[in-house]
């Protein structure tokens, strides 16, 4: 799949500019974590975009929906990870693309929430503010913080290293998101 494919798969059920942003972050982080561990970017950055591609749509049956879609398009892989991105799905996880995506998405969301109530968004966000606002259970209450601290579990990554990862990889392009 190509992303101009997956960009039109995404629009087709996806309209909410948040959620789209949200979706374009997890791709960023994911296509720079490919690079890292000599993975297939396009691969990684595509299970990024579409990872939430049906929840506006269809949120009683997220992610059913896209998930069918790539396995029909043959994207059996990426089908796969995005099948596996909460843990309460019990779905296994088999490649680092599961696991990564798993580790990234709750977490991306979480750090972009911390970027909105700072005057200067990301330009001076630090890891230690991170930490520090995860455990504050008041904010971003949404954020379900058990799926943060068990996908840097299974992916077997320090979370300060982590978090300090995705930070410099949203202030790259901090412009584009807004943050």
């Amino acid at each position: 799949m190509i992303r101009d494919e997956a960009q039109a798969l995404l629009t087709s059920m996806t309209k909410n500019a948040s959620l789209l942003r949200h979706m374009r972050t997890i791709e960023l982080v994911m296509e720079a974590y490919a690079a890292k561990l000599n993975e297939d970017q396009n691969e990684w950055a595509i299970t990024g975009l579409l990872h939430d591609a049906d929840y506006e749509a269809f949120p009683e049956k997220h992610p059913q929906v896209i998930v069918a879609k790539l396995r029909e398009m043959g994207e059996g892989k990426i089908a796969h990870a995005i099948s596996a991105h909460y843990t309460k799905w019990n779905v296994p996880y088999e490649t680092k693309l599961d696991k990564v995506l798993l580790a990234s998405d709750e977490l991306t969301g979480f750090i972009v929430a911390c970027c909105q109530v700072r005057p200067d968004g990301i330009s001076t966000l630090e890891t230690k503010s991170v930490v520090k606002k995860l455990k504050d259970k008041s904010f971003a209450a949404k954020v379900e913080r058990d799926e943060v601290y068990k996908g840097v579990e299974l992916l077997g990554i320090d979370l300060n290293e982590h978090i300090g990862f995705i930070i410099a990889v949203l202030k790259k392009n901090r412009l584009e998101l807004g943050i």
